[in-house]
């Protein structure tokens, strides 16, 4: 048995045309109308993937489509959604904001995981000896992942005592390398490194 919708009917010729998908479609706004009743910020659920996009991923709750950024996929760097996403997956995310005059949902599942940087005062101290993986590098130093969702940077004067003209004379991407902090700022997520503090200062002529 299932729910249509009749377009057409010709008692004459005794023919009816129904349609399963309007049915459908109206079985969806109902469902979205009773959901959005009860939507609230914070609440979790499974979800399933739907579409993914450059830019994120529609996920659909429970009959209602919610948008999930790329920027709350992960505390991770995550260059494109399927990295981490593939559509029909279900997941577990977390309504992060309501619009409801614009029937948008914004969701969330780095919200679901412990945030990397909320530890990371006390697992990278000033002076401390870690080793990370150059992940980007820039005109002006290079990024070093020191765990998923934790990047410092190595400035380029912090990189020999000796002037260096461009960073990939020193590092390459990928390279796993040993570095001092220098600086922790959690408020601002930033975490200054240095390489050539890990050397031995050249002595004045």
């Amino acid at each position: 048995k299932l729910r249509a919708v009749i377009t057409e009917a010709n008692p004459k010729k005794r023919n009816l045309i129904v349609s399963r998908r309007q049915s459908l479609d109206i079985e969806r706004r109902e469902a979205a109308e009773e959901l959005w009743k009860t939507l609230e910020v914070g609440q979790t659920f499974t979800a399933t993937v739907s579409t993914i996009k450059d830019y994120g991923a529609f996920v659909d709750i429970g009959g209602v489509d919610g948008f999930l950024h790329i920027g709350e996929i992960s505390w991770s760097r995550v260059s494109h959604p399927s990295e981490v996403l593939t559509e029909g997956q279900e997941i577990q995310v977390r309504v992060i904001k309501l619009d409801a005059e614009k029937n948008r949902i914004s969701l969330g599942m780095k919200q679901l995981m412990e945030n990397p940087w909320s530890l990371a005062a006390s697992t990278y101290s000033n002076g401390s000896t870690v080793t990370g993986k150059v992940t980007r590098i820039m005109d002006f130093g290079a990024f070093v992942e020191l765990e998923p969702g934790v990047e410092g940077l190595v400035h380029i004067s912090e990189l020999d005592y000796q002037r260096v003209n461009k960073v990939t004379d020193v590092l390459k991407v990928d390279q796993e390398v040993e570095l001092k902090v220098l600086e922790v700022d959690t408020e601002r997520r930033r975490i200054g490194l240095s390489l050539k503090q890990l050397m031995e200062k050249p002595q004045a002529p």
